[in-house]
């Protein structure tokens, strides 16, 4: 196999998705694994399901036709609002979807009734992240309709935060939302099944609450995947952060100045590079088979003492300053989440499935926990 590919370590997948789902089950808080960030791979799912993990939840329709197709025994969620030209497709691969507009809701009725199917459906709620989601004032209308809809049941409500713009699930934000979730069951007479309040941004209120109200429903990607919650990119105790490897082959390593020649503009991906971190006048440089088609600058980190410095389309260039790399080495990268998804998405990087973790895991593994900052999601 290639040198270089993204390495999958299913067990400690596997071990996350077990852990997380005893941690909130504990909280009488279910989990939909989300696999949008590794593009609905097979493996990985199988590895969630082993881990206890009931429902499979997606963003691409692809993604879950990819899981369906590969026999993946689960209960399939859209969580991204359909288009409404493909609302045929919807109701025949997704169990679940999560919707935001009342047009959609009556196309997906229809495809439903054609199909002798019943649809379920998640109404998304707006608290203030600004990226999906009814307004509060109109959710309970639209729940009225959506109730009332052949070939749809509506099974409860949801939120979203942390994506678009950070905005963070504080006890204030949720318990607003548990009230609305109050509110609309009252308008439709009955109460609300799933109450799905949010993702992996929603670990440390969901662990630190005194009750997590109406919520009994996470749809969980970075924190089983990664190990992190996703408003501040911190390690969640107890999880693995190393699931996902991604390994660079070097192809050049030679002493070359630490600052560029010449006029400066901008770069081939149209950035202008940052200044050059100072150091001596000449500097060992390694150039790795990866580059942006495959990952991405921020969300790397080499497990050796070296420096990303730089990238291009096809090319990751490193400050080697002990001189450790050679031609033909393997340098191997954590990732974080917008990595991981650039990376899965690749159809240059090779994927090898590890069914255990390594006998001897290296130090720097377990002693750094790693920490992005608010690079991806």
């Amino acid at each position: 196999m290639s040198a270089t590919c993204i390495e999958i370590d299913l067990s400690r997948i596997e071990g996350n998705a077990r852990t997380l789902r005893e941690r909130y089950g504990a909280r009488g808080v279910e989990i939909a694994a989300v696999t949008k960030g590794v593009c609905g791979d097979p493996e990985v799912a199988q590895a969630l399901v082993r881990g206890g993990i009931g429902a499979l939840a997606d963003s691409r329709l692809d993604n879950l036709a990819r899981m369906r197709a590969a026999g993946v025994q689960a209960e399939y969620w859209l969580i991204r609002p359909p288009r409404p030209s493909q609302v045929e497709r919807v109701v025949a691969l997704a169990d679940v979807s999560l919707n935001t507009e009342r047009a959609t809701l009556r196309r997906l009725a229809e495809a439903a009734q054609k199909a002798g199917r019943v649809h379920q459906v998640i109404l998304m709620v707006e608290s203030g992240d600004l990226r999906e989601g009814f307004l509060p004032a109109e959710v309970a209308r639209a729940a009225e309709e959506a109730a009332s809809l052949p070939g749809l049941h509506l099974r409860g409500l949801g939120t979203n935060l942390v994506c678009l713009n950070g905005v963070i699930p504080t006890p204030e934000v949720m318990s607003a939302f548990s009230a609305l979730v109050e509110e609309v069951e009252g308008r439709v007479g009955r109460r609300m099944e799933t109450v799905s309040g949010g993702n992996s941004g929603n670990h440390g209120w969901i662990m630190s609450a005194a009750s997590p109200g109406r919520v009994n429903h996470l749809r969980i990607g970075e924190a089983i995947l990664l190990g992190r919650e996703s408003t501040r990119r911190r390690a969640i105790p107890g999880l693995a952060q190393d699931a996902f490897t991604v390994v660079g082959e070097v192809i050049e390593a030679r002493d070359k100045p630490s600052v560029p020649t010449g006029e400066v503009g901008l770069n081939a991906l149209g950035r202008r590079p940052a200044a050059a971190s100072v150091g001596d006048a000449m500097m060992r440089r390694a150039i790795v088979a990866l580059g942006e088609q495959d990952v991405t600058l921020h969300g790397v980190r080499p497990r050796i003492p070296v420096e990303v410095v730089g990238i291009c389309g096809d090319q990751l260039v490193l400050a080697d300053r002990a001189g450790r790399l050679h031609v033909g080495d393997a340098v191997a990268f954590d990732v974080s989440y917008t990595a991981l998804l650039r990376a899965m998405t690749s159809p240059y990087l090779a994927k090898r499935y590890l069914p255990c973790p390594p006998a001897e895991a290296p130090e720097d593994r377990v002693r750094n926990p790693l920490h992005f900052g608010a690079e991806g999601l």
